[in-house]
């Protein structure tokens, strides 16, 4: 897909998170300045989202819709050197963008995946997979994260973190669901709601327990 000169420039200051093919025209530094964004930590409060999602040190964490790794590393802090944060994306180009970083920050609990649109594709069973800003590029969810359920643990936990319809851009396009919305697919999909986290602006905050009935199973073919 090609974009225009203008929708190219642009795009690098859009503060979105992208798991589709929209930012297609932008090099990989541009996404990953687009997907920051300039004042984001302002807004995210990313130590206190890393801080609510409990991990301990040696736990396996799937990061899907990794983007340019904004919260990335931040798991990989979290779960120390003894775990593993699986990066997942469809980007070619943002992965290989991330593993130059991971090697430069010498963060070797950082592992890239390239994920199918329809399959994280995650390697192993993890403590938690969680997702930025991404459910919104991700077609036919409940499908997607019942799929998703067998690379979780027993005990295992989704998180999602969803933009609003706080602004011009998440409504005008589409860079937003609704909180009931997010609950009503994911139960859908097997999973129970743990807790709906408020102190975020612009972003809704949820936490789901694994579906009961799932059983991990590492990827085939």
């Amino acid at each position: 897909m090609r974009l225009s000169a203008g929708f190219s420039i642009a795009c690098a200051a859009l503060p979105l998170c992208c798991f589709t093919l929209l930012l297609s025209g932008c090099t990989a530094e541009m996404k990953a300045r687009a997907y920051a964004g300039d004042d984001r930590d302002s807004w995210q409060q990313p130590e206190r989202v890393i801080s609510e999602l409990q991990l301990s040190a040696g736990q396996t964490v799937a990061d899907i819709g990794s983007g340019g790794g904004y919260f990335t590393f931040r798991l990989a802090d979290a779960v120390g050197e003894t775990g593993r944060v699986y990066a997942v994306d469809v980007d070619a180009d943002m992965n290989e963008r991330l593993e130059r970083l991971a090697v430069e920050r010498g963060a070797a609990n950082v592992i890239t995946v390239l994920a199918d649109y329809d399959d994280p594709k995650i390697p192993e069973p993890v403590d938690l997979v969680f997702t930025s800003n991404t459910y919104h590029h991700i077609q036919d969810r409940v499908a997607y994260f019942r799929r998703a359920a067998r690379y979780l643990k027993p005990g295992g936990r989704l998180a999602v973190l969803e933009f609003k319809k706080h602004g011009f851009l998440q409504r005008f396009l589409g860079h937003s669901t609704d909180d009931d919305v997010i609950v009503t697919e994911l139960e859908q999909a097997g999973y129970q709601l743990h807790a709906q986290l408020e102190f975020l602006e612009k972003q809704s905050f949820l936490i789901f327990d694994r579906p009961a009935e799932s059983s991990p199973t590492l990827p085939t073919g």
